[in-house]
């Protein structure tokens, strides 16, 4: 009597115990600095518990440059990141094991300043403009921008400095005569008196500008993850873009970019108006193929142009 009791209070208590909690998934994501506005739906995914919720433990690791973040995916120091397509291209050309997972953005968060008394693009012939570097993405809208206002190549200065920060400091300073600012110095831009000569999205649409990406061995072996991963992140995309989180989603940014109420709201007014972040996740082969042509004229590229060799369907990438 007292053995069967004994083994009727062990399965009463297996019963009443709750189920253990299944271990999460974690993934490092190394990501260009921190608190990039771009990376917002995934912030607020972490934040909401969304990725949680899917088994997973995102870290998010900063890195000083985006180049930096192609070295830690294709070692798999980190597995996977966040970062610029070009830098993402010009690694996968040379042979890192690296795919283009999902576009996090196609178009690019920047607005042209320039001194008050320069009233339109077609005014900076002859300027001063300060860009990221000769092989920036920078460099490929400002041309752009620049194009249908009929000021060519070779009829403007370029000078460089890698930060927006120290852009608008340059601006500030009189020593330049036009940049191209994102969030939220372009607002401070604004406020201090400069003209606003255009948004990049007015003249180029669908052209990567950030993207998630995943080292190739490691992809393969967690499918299954990557898939996990996606689903939670498109919840972010959503969650962001509805105007009842506006005030939690500035919360949240505000939380980690440690940056002003007021320069972070303009932020998500500007991104969601602009539809900076892009909710499909396609990879846009045409936009692809404009950058791909771009940087083998540049020299940038030694390899062929051939959209297929940059992204791997198989990991889960979509493109049309």
């Amino acid at each position: 009597m007292l053995a069967r009791f004994s083994v009727v209070l062990a399965l009463l208590a297996a019963v009443a115990a709750p189920a253990a909690a299944q271990p999460l998934t974690k993934i490092t994501i190394v990501e260009t600095g921190a608190g990039s506005a771009t990376r917002w739906p995934a912030y607020a995914a972490q934040e909401k518990g969304l990725f949680r919720a899917a088994g997973l433990d995102i870290e998010f690791l900063p890195a000083s440059a985006s180049s930096g973040v192609m070295q830690q995916v294709a070692s798999a120091s980190a597995p996977m990141g966040a970062g610029s397509p070009v830098d993402a291209l010009r690694a996968i050309d040379k042979g890192a094991p690296i795919s283009i997972l999902r576009l996090e953005s196609t178009q690019a968060p920047y607005e042209v300043f320039a001194r008050a008394s320069i009233r339109k693009l077609a005014d900076l012939r002859g300027k001063t403009i300060m860009i990221g570097g000769a092989k920036d993405i920078t460099r490929f809208y400002i041309e752009k921008m620049l194009a249908p206002n009929g000021v060519r190549p070779g009829e403007y200065d370029f000078v460089y400095a890698g930060a927006t920060a120290q852009r608008y400091l340059a601006l500030q300073s009189g020593s330049i005569d036009a940049s191209i600012l994102a969030a939220p110095f372009n607002f401070k831009a604004a406020g201090a008196g400069f003209s606003n000569l255009g948004a990049t999205p007015d003249y180029v649409r669908d052209v990567p500008f950030s993207a998630f990406l995943v080292n190739i061995p490691w992809g393969k072996q967690n499918r299954a993850v990557i898939d996990r991963f996606l689903g939670a992140y498109e919840q972010g995309v959503e969650w962001f873009y509805d105007p009842a989180n506006r005030s939690e989603a500035i919360d949240i940014l505000q939380k980690i970019s440690k940056a002003e109420r007021g320069d972070v709201e303009k932020t998500w007014d500007f991104y969601t108006a602009l539809k900076v972040i892009d909710r499909t996740g396609f990879i846009e082969n045409k936009g692809l193929a404009e950058l791909l042509a771009v940087l083998k004229a540049q020299g940038d590229l030694e390899g062929s142009t051939e959209i297929g060799r940059f992204y791997d369907l198989s990991l889960g990438a979509k493109a049309r």
